[in-house]
């Protein structure tokens, strides 16, 4: 599996931003999808992640009730809606599949990954 993030971008606090995830290859439908956040210097942190079948989603404290993880299986496509963004969201947002039947968070339970796209949250 192959994943494009794309979407990234510079936002004002309290504003919106979409990033969305394709995935090209075989077997979109199987795999829970992640995303975390990476900067430099910075360890990688776990931001959402939804099942395969979309029914579970797991949200970092930091993001909750801010940040919405979505899929279209049908689009082999993920997305994360960011509402109400703040200067420490500024980051570059990576992607991810896990070949697992359980929403997981740590990043070593990932196998594919997507190149990055940076937001900027501008306060």
């Amino acid at each position: 599996v192959q994943l494009q993030a794309s979407g990234g971008g510079l936002v004002q606090t309290g504003g919106s931003r979409r990033l969305s995830c394709a995935a090209s290859g075989r077997g979109f439908s199987t795999y829970v999808m992640g995303w975390f956040r990476h900067a430099p210097g910075k360890e990688r942190e776990f931001v959402a992640a939804i099942s395969f079948r979309g029914r579970g989603t797991y949200y970092a404290d930091s993001v909750k009730g801010r940040f919405t993880i979505s899929r279209d299986n049908a689009a082999n496509t993920v997305y994360l809606q960011m509402n109400s963004l703040k200067p420490e969201d500024t980051d570059v947002y990576y992607c991810a599949a896990a070949p697992t039947n359980r929403v997981v968070t740590r990043p070593s339970e990932y196998v594919y990954w997507g190149q990055g796209t940076l937001v900027t949250v501008s306060s």
